[in-house]
């Protein structure tokens, strides 16, 4: 039975995880650094790599005691390669690749988005064909899985992803960073009161955000200068219920189309309870959700996918570099690999 460290930096949280065989997780530590960008209203990429580097010893340090093991034990270092921030990542890929060298241990690279994926499985085994809903703070993508890591990506976000577009408005509604979730809170307690146009409600899978946002601005704007009191909380209703009803529908839409067994979704507004519930009740077919615990960023996630990697004997070079983007395609591993 495998045991996989995984390393997780490509943004604001330095995590490290110890998986055990398949669902085993031995420990899954995640140094946020959410209260520090808070400050400035989002996240500030030269203080998140400043930080990865100033906490990535303690936080294995406490991994390994918590997983009650030594560096001796593990079977491979799994990290994530990107895309990402690329400071925060090179902090990652250097630890990574020190704990390689020092122990003699195989590396493997992982596909961030593959990471969220296989998330999934640290809960149930994935049937395929399935559809993913990638949606986070970066993502918004619809990807055919015929088998597993087998990645065919049939819609993409043209501009703002979704969890872009939510800490926007978020900001219009001078929410605290991140707004996301705080949106999803009051969302539950308004009324769809406000017209809001649907972005991109055509034929295709792709998604598109940025029209949403600028209405919603232009919204809050306007009744100002009328002197109106728009209601928060029914502003996010209406924010969201239009947000999620075009990926919802492109979701199920797709589904179909593809004939897939199920719909998993992915990524840090998988924890959106909106969404949860609405694509759940809405949905023809089984839809799995990962737990909240390992719907943001964590090297959980790392693990699982790095250890369907090691298994198939798919290992990377000490050379490996970090890429702020990579083609999610062109990690698919197919049999003759």
């Amino acid at each position: 039975m495998s045991i996989i460290l995984a390393i997780e930096s490509s943004c604001d949280e330095m995590s490290i995880a110890i998986l055990k065989g398949k669902r085993e997780l031995l420990c899954n530590i995640v140094a946020s650094q959410i209260d520090t960008h808070r400050l400035f209203g989002g996240v500030v990429p030269e203080i998140a790599s400043r930080m990865h580097v100033e906490c990535v010893s303690t936080v294995l340090k406490t991994a390994l005691q918590e997983a009650k093991i030594t560096m001796e034990d593990v079977d491979a270092i799994a990290i994530t390669k990107g895309p990402g921030l690329v400071g925060s990542l090179h902090v990652g890929m250097q630890a990574a690749k020190t704990l390689a060298l020092a122990y003699h241990k195989p590396l493997i690279g992982v596909h961030h988005i593959a990471g969220h994926i296989y998330a999934n499985e640290l809960v149930e085994d994935i049937e395929y064909p399935c559809l993913c809903l990638v949606v986070s703070g970066g993502h918004s993508e619809l990807v055919y899985m015929k088998e597993a890591f087998s990645f065919e990506v049939i819609g993409q976000t043209l501009d703002d992803a979704i969890g872009e577009a939510y800490d926007k408005v978020g900001r219009v509604l001078n929410l605290p960073y991140p707004g996301g979730p705080v949106i999803d809170r009051m969302a539950k307690e308004g009324t769809h009161r406000y017209k809001l146009p649907l972005p991109l409600n055509d034929d295709s899978y792709n998604f598109s955000f940025s029209g949403l946002k600028s209405a919603v601005i232009n919204l809050t704007h306007n009744a100002a200068q009328r002197g109106e009191e728009i209601i928060p909380e029914d502003l996010a209703c209406s924010f969201q219920n239009v947000a999620l009803d075009v990926l919802i529908n492109k979701t199920i839409k797709a589904a179909s189309e593809y004939n897939v067994k199920e719909i998993i979704v992915a990524g840090g507004v998988s924890a959106n309870r909106g969404l949860r519930e609405k694509l759940t009740e809405r949905s023809p077919i089984k839809v799995l959700f990962p737990p909240m615990a390992y719907c943001t960023d964590n090297a959980a996630m790392i693990a699982s996918a790095g250890r369907i990697m090691f298994e198939k004997g798919v290992l990377s070079e000490l050379d490996l570099s970090v890429k702020p983007s990579f083609d999610l395609e062109g990690e698919s591993i197919h049999e003759s690999n």
